[in-house]
């Protein structure tokens, strides 16, 4: 299945490093589906200068989305733009990664 926008999505929550708020499934609505990350690279080197450089690309990923996370206590929303995560469903047992998004279980 294709996420499109609009569509019901789990999302998977961080929670904190100390463990004050573990890591929980949400509810998410996709509002933007494929979008440019920004990647760096820092193994380079100048020869003229023999200075580090950053050298930044930017890739096309069709897979990733633009959520609008429902929390209980409000919606979140990434001020700087849109959240890109990754798909990641649930197996063997383990919960997805934080940060990922998933298609939503079927009961039986």
């Amino acid at each position: 299945m294709k996420p499109t926008v609009g569509r019901i999505v789990h999302y998977t929550s961080f929670g904190t490093p100390g463990g004050e708020y573990r890591s929980q499934c949400r509810a998410a609505i996709v509002t933007e589906v494929g979008q440019w990350v920004t990647v760096e690279e820092t193994d380079g080197y100048s020869r003229s200068e023999d200075r580090p450089i950053r050298r930044l690309e930017q890739w096309f990923y069709d897979d990733a989305v633009a959520l609008t996370v429902l929390n209980p206590t409000g919606l979140f929303f990434n001020g700087a733009g849109p959240v890109a995560c990754r798909h990641d469903e649930p197996r063997d047992g383990h919960d997805p990664a934080g940060g990922t998004w998933h298609w939503p279980e079927r009961e039986g």
